[in-house]
């Protein structure tokens, strides 16, 4: 549709349209649907025929306000396209918009300076500091706490009962896997040379 063409007045006989008019939009025709056999009790029929008429006429304003709504909608998304603008572009405009409007907003101000009147005040202070202090002396018992624990570990290791188990493990598990994760034969721990076994397994 040629914008340049249109003539928007809507009490011109042409209202805004060339002979493109739109058909997509939906039209809606309720006067039509009233039947002048059904009259509201206390209408007469000269009103009632009076208030069809002026129905009519607002549904045609109505259909007629659509088309040329619909016009204008094509012709700025022929411009927005002219111009490079995607929706998304748009939307990244729109959440900036909207950001710099909360921004400004009273409530967001306002509470902006109640979290910086808190942030500034001794109890505000007192509390970060006591955190901070607390947080470090967590920090330090814990390091204690790692530290005393690797100890006992580290003798607990070190014990005769555990190195007694160590043994018996790599013993079991020199039994069962041998010195095959090694590249080696297997072979056992007490035999120089291994004896072929003909296990039908």
């Amino acid at each position: 549709m040629d914008s340049a063409n249109q003539d928007i007045n809507l009490n011109s006989p042409h209202k805004g349209l060339g002979s493109d008019s739109l058909s997509d939009v939906p039209e809606e025709r309720g006067a039509a649907a009233v039947s002048p056999g059904t009259l509201p009790p206390g209408l007469t029929e000269e009103e009632a025929e009076e208030l069809r008429l002026e129905l009519t006429k607002v549904e045609e304003e109505i259909h007629t306000l659509r088309q040329v709504l619909s016009a204008k909608e094509h012709h700025a998304s022929e411009l927005k396209r002219k111009l490079g603008l995607s929706p998304l572009s748009e939307i990244k405009q729109n959440i900036t918009k909207s950001w710099q409007d909360v921004q400004t907003s009273n409530a967001y101000l306002s509470a902006s300076a109640t979290l910086d009147d808190i942030a500034s005040s001794e109890v505000y202070k007192k509390t970060q500091e006591t955190l901070s202090q607390a947080g470090q002396k967590t920090s330090a018992a814990l390091s204690t706490v790692g530290t005393a624990i690797s100890r006992k570990l580290g003798d607990m290791r070190n014990s005769p009962t555990f190195k007694s188990f160590e043994d018996k493990v790599g013993n079991i598990k020199y039994k069962v896997v041998g010195g095959k994760a090694n590249g080696e034969s297997a072979h056992s721990p007490n035999e120089s040379n291994p004896v072929q076994d003909n296990a039908p397994f």
